[in-house]
């Protein structure tokens, strides 16, 4: 009998996962998302058994021998504690369970958690063969005034995560007009040079640019790779900080080896609505919505790294499950999938782009973010969630109510949209959660 070197280690991986979830079932059972606890009347659930095929999918990128798990973790949702900090004992058994499971890309950046995500994940992965895993972190170049700001913060970024190098190393949330500033302060050329020096092993960046400005970027260096959001409602690259469809062909046309962020949009293509999700569940009536989202992105060949910000149990067990039997789509469920995403868009409220054309507005009225809660209403319900963050996280002094009917949007607005009475009616609708 014959038994290859992969077998052995799927069977590994899933004896070991197994048994850190076994060790933290108490943990864990202990702590459900809002989510689950709100559709279960409050009562915690056991975690789901791990599925019996447990064979990670990776992804081999064309230069260094790299291969990378095709389901990254992103440490920026880690669970919190009711003052706001990591809940370091949770967190570092989900990160150990998506280890021993087979993932091997573990992204940061340096605000995460106000800071501590890097401090954090270096003292876990202190605990682990160095040569196991992929790290990835990021520049803020928002708080770059100059280069040795830069320098600082690059030097401060090896101590938090105790490493001599980082695997892939970002500039982060690149706009054309950021890109420029990093440029001119000389950091892209002495990021280059840490990458001779061996102190990065891979050089890229992430971007929230339209298409144009993400093919100004991707077209200007030799990257190693690059990182986009990108999902099956995020396809449109008229907006602002989208490159969509558009910016994934862009990713094959240059042979850059493409990372995805925002896989299910935030969370929201993980809790559609039942009749817009009809045509998915009558195919696979057992998988989760988010299951869709992350595998419609996986069907895509330049996509190497699928990011997910797991902070609950359900949601690790959930993309193990999908990425440890991981299946692109069919031409059907294409198709199904292609056929939510209609009906979704059919639902919003009001065809803005997120151009930002209309701004800014005399009033202070932020027009764009005023039409995207709007919209995301209209499109998931989400009622509870919406609520929220019109009446907590939203500054009053941008809302619709001081719109002043001026007209100055409506007369540059590319799409030719009824901004003043949408901004009117929005203010009814949210008000009235």
């Amino acid at each position: 009998l014959q038994i290859s070197k992969n077998m052995i280690s799927a069977i590994y991986a899933q004896s070991e996962a197994e048994g850190i979830l076994n060790r933290h079932r108490r943990i864990f059972s202990a702590f459900k998302n809002y989510a689950i606890l709100s559709s279960t009347g409050g009562a915690a659930e056991p975690l789901p058994p791990l599925p019996q095929k447990r064979a990670m999918e990776y992804r081999n990128w064309s230069k260094n021998d790299i291969r990378t798990s095709l389901l990254g973790y992103g440490c920026m949702r880690f669970p919190t504690k009711a003052d706001g900090t990591i809940d370091e004992e949770r967190a570092e058994a989900l990160l150990s369970t998506a280890k021993a499971a087979g993932v091997n890309y573990f992204d940061t950046a340096y605000p995460y958690h106000n800071g501590q995500s890097e401090p954090f994940v270096g003292r876990v992965i202190a605990k682990w063969d160095r040569s196991s895993f992929y790290l990835a972190t990021k520049m803020p170049l928002w708080s770059c005034k100059n280069l040795d700001d830069a320098k600082r913060i690059f030097e401060e970024q090896l101590q938090r995560l105790d490493v001599d190098y980082i695997d892939f190393y970002l500039l982060h949330s690149l706009h054309k007009a950021r890109y420029e500033k990093a440029k001119a302060m000389g950091l892209v050329d002495w990021l280059w040079q840490q990458k001779a020096a061996g102190r990065i092993r891979n050089f890229g960046f992430s971007c929230h640019d339209n298409s144009a400005g993400f093919e100004y970027i991707l077209r200007d260096q030799p990257w190693d790779f690059c990182q986009l959001q990108y999902n099956y409602l995020d396809r449109d690259d008229r907006a602002e900080e989208i490159s969509g469809d558009r910016g994934y062909q862009l990713t094959e046309e240059c042979g850059v080896p493409l990372i995805i962020m925002e896989p299910v949009k935030g969370g929201t293509l993980a809790s559609l609505p039942a009749d817009a999700a009809a045509p998915l569940h009558a195919l696979r009536p057992d998988a989760s919505d988010a299951s869709w989202a992350l595998r419609w992105v996986g069907s895509h060949k330049n996509v190497h790294v699928i990011l997910s910000g797991m902070s609950a149990e359900e949601q690790l067990t959930d993309n193990l499950a999908t990425f440890g039997s991981f299946q692109p789509l069919s031409p059907a469920e294409n198709a199904a999938v292609e056929s939510v995403a209609d009906e979704l868009h059919r639902r919003i409220r009001v065809g803005c782009t997120g151009c930002r054309y209309c701004m800014p507005c005399p009033m202070g009225v932020d027009i764009p973010d005023n039409f995207s809660i709007w919209n995301k209403l209209g499109m998931f319900g989400q009622k509870d969630a919406v609520r929220t963050q019109w009446a907590e996280h939203f500054p009053d002094s941008e809302k619709a109510l001081h719109c002043v009917r001026c007209g100055k949007c409506e007369a540059v607005c590319p799409q030719k949209l009824p901004i003043r009475d949408s901004l009117a009616q929005l203010q009814k609708e949210l008000d009235a959660l």
